[in-house]
């Protein structure tokens, strides 16, 4: 305890670091406040049916995403994930169309050029979701909750109107987001999503906790037995953020001078889960697609068969496409982020080498067979963490507990976490000072 009030003290006396923190809190301060700012001509004290609808079921998940906007009616309803939908395109492009190749290979300019593709494309989409939700929004709500419209349905101005605010909604929440990336701590994007996804955990916790002591025999004991096996499964994902596979290299010995350089043995850590938590959140991102074509409505409107199956996130089929989406991206993302070939080349430049296989074409196919059998068991256990709230429902937990043992929500608030801690503790060691932990090694998504 001792340790982490000093810990504490030294954050902020780092000038630097505490601005940072401060303007990173202020940032999202204005996203919370901005979750209950209700679009105008909608009454705030109407809104029960459409909170109803979004407790369960694929829209309470996507409630939970934006932090409650979406079942306030809010400005921020949308939230980030026409962001990350669009950001999902323009990766696919990536890998199929040369122009786009051609920017990904032109370093800062290239990714300045694809951000701006990426923002103008989040706007289409929006423009897109944005009818669906509204149209969503008038069929749950009462007349009376459309205030200036005397009980009739909203016109043309309403529908433009409000379209055009949750399109700038999005637009300023992503723009929240970089400005966080850019002079606050962690990533702006992760930490808006995971602000969403912690102001849903106390209402959670607490429903859970209510609902097991209005049970008879030993209710108490199974919500213990419940935070129990979700610590376990925090754990499990920290072990899957942190994991990795060291590949020993060997530098070869140069004399410049009279100076005597290389010689020496490191290590080329390769992680197990090398994509993160961006293959669940573009998994995710696909799997909204059906509810968003269908205008946002309830499985009980839309009927039976598979398109209602896709609709239920408590589904077999609905789990098992979202887990073999999540080991198909983990691939997709994970070659991008590791260029074998790329590593392959700079160990050369620096005069290193694997012991035992050749410099060049050798030592990137060896990289990437590597890469390609740790990828294997790391991408099957993100499916099974993803899909592990789906199994908890069939224990009797509530919905919205469940969503906390797994999935994209528990899995982004431990990569998020430890992303932001790994930022905190360079700036905490780069003036000296001790770490966050005794090790001072905290391993975040990005580390390499």
């Amino acid at each position: 305890m001792k340790r982490f009030f000093e810990t504490i003290q030294n954050i902020f006396k780092i000038e630097e670091l505490r601005k940072r923190i401060l303007y990173t809190l202020g940032i999202i301060v204005i996203y919370r406040v901005g979750s209950f700012i209700v679009l105008p001509g909608i009454d705030p004290s109407q809104l029960g049916a459409l909170q109803s609808q979004a407790s369960d079921g694929l829209l309470g998940l996507l409630n939970m995403f934006s932090g409650g906007a979406f079942s306030n009616a809010s400005i921020f309803a949308l939230g980030i994930m026409p962001y990350i939908s669009a950001s999902i395109i323009i990766q696919l492009l990536g890998m199929a169309i040369p122009y786009f190749q051609k920017m990904q290979k032109e370093g800062e300019s290239g990714r300045r050029k694809m951000n701006q593709i990426t923002r103008i494309l989040t706007i289409a989409v929006t423009a897109l979701q944005a009818p669906a939700y509204l149209s969503n929004v008038m069929s749950q709500l009462p007349s009376e909750a459309f205030v200036p419209f005397n009980g009739e349905a909203p016109g043309i101005f309403f529908w433009v109107t409000s379209t055009i605010l949750l399109t700038a909604g999005t637009l300023f929440v992503m723009w929240l987001g970089e400005r966080i990336t850019d002079n606050g701590i962690g990533n702006g994007i992760s930490l808006i999503i995971m602000v969403g996804i912690i102001a849903r955990l106390p209402f959670a916790l607490f429903g859970e906790f209510v609902s097991r002591l209005e049970q008879q025999g030993g209710g108490l004991v199974v919500f213990v037995l419940e935070l129990v096996v979700l610590i376990v499964v925090i754990l499990l994902c920290i072990l899957l953020v942190q994991g990795t596979r060291r590949i020993p290299v060997q530098y070869a010995k140069r004399v410049v001078g009279n100076k005597q350089y290389g010689g020496v043995r490191q290590y080329l850590p390769i992680k197990v889960n090398s994509a993160g938590v961006m293959p669940i959140i573009f998994a995710q991102a696909l799997m909204f697609i059906p509810i968003t074509i269908a205008g946002f409505a309830s499985p009980e409107s839309v009927g039976s068969g598979f398109w209602r199956t896709l609709m239920d996130f408590n589904s077999f089929w609905y789990n098992l496409i979202f887990a073999l989406l999540i080991m198909a991206f983990t691939y997709f993302y994970t070659a991008i982020t590791m260029n074998s070939q790329q590593i392959s080349d700079d160990l050369k430049k620096n005069g290193g080498f694997i012991p035992g296989v050749k410099p060049g074409k050798k030592t990137a196919e060896f990289i990437d067979e590597v890469i390609s059998r740790i990828t294997l068991p790391g991408s099957i256990f993100l499916a099974f963490v993803a899909v592990l709230p789906a199994i908890v429902r069939l224990f009797g937990v509530s919905t919205q507990f469940a969503q906390f043992y797994g999935g994209t929500s528990l899995l982004i608030l431990v990569g998020v976490v430890l992303d932001t801690l790994q930022q905190v503790e360079s700036h905490l060691l780069m003036r000296h000072y001790d770490g966050l932990t005794k090790s001072g090694r905290i391993k975040g998504r990005s580390s390499m």
